[in-house]
């Protein structure tokens, strides 16, 4: 009765149907650096889950505006994976333009990004909080002009000497974590699966610090 209702007022179901399946759309943006040479680094965490997952279903990348696309459904959800061309920092510029030509609501926006204050491998999902000290988190506050979105935080721990910053975030990883590495991707993408069907708060209990 409700939704006739709706109708006869001019509402339309469509416009309510449409409201509902973007309801089901979640913009899953792996941050990076493009080009060959940062494909190994610890700062392009983000890309390479991405990769780890459209390899694992069988999906490929499009070069599009902005970044590079892969698209991924799963029990009703469509996951738009956004791996942006921009350069890490100028990344807000690629994930506001995403949410908003696909209608993605901001709840469903979920970053990955590495994070040099969890030890190496440590998972964590977070629905707000500062960028932390990166870059690429500073352009998507900028951009989207919020702190409060969703971000999964990969660890890469901060074993290096002062003032080596960049060089160990830009370097590529260790014998020991790159042995490491499978696992933690198989976990990382159960987490994206989860927070897309089961929602931050249950991924949050379940994922974080594993």
């Amino acid at each position: 009765m409700f939704r006739f209702l709706k109708q006869w007022l001019g509402f339309g179901i469509n416009a309510e149907q449409n409201e509902e399946d973007n309801m089901k759309k979640f913009l899953i943006v792996g941050l990076g650096n493009i080009g060959e040479k940062y494909t190994n680094t610890r700062h392009n965490i983000g890309f390479k889950v991405l990769d780890y997952l459209a390899e694992k279903e069988a999906i490929t990348f499009e070069t599009l505006k902005l970044g590079d696309i892969a698209t991924l459904k799963i029990k009703g959800r469509t996951l738009i994976l956004l791996k942006p061309s921009t350069y890490m920092n100028l990344s807000g510029k690629s994930v506001k333009y995403w949410l908003e030509k696909e209608k993605v609501p901001l709840e469903n926006l979920l970053v990955i990004t590495d994070d040099l204050n969890l030890p190496f491998g440590t998972l964590r999902l977070k629905t707000k909080g500062s960028d932390g000290g990166h870059n690429g988190l500073k352009d998507i506050q900028d951009k989207l002009q919020t702190t409060t979105y969703n971000r999964f935080r990969f660890g890469i721990s901060d074993t290096f000497s002062k003032g080596r910053q960049v060089d160990y975030v830009l370097g590529e990883w260790s014998d020991e974590e790159s042995s490491k590495l499978n696992e933690r991707m198989k976990t990382s993408i159960e987490l994206i699966k989860s927070f897309a069907l089961a929602g931050a708060n249950i991924t949050m209990n379940q994922y974080n610090g594993k």
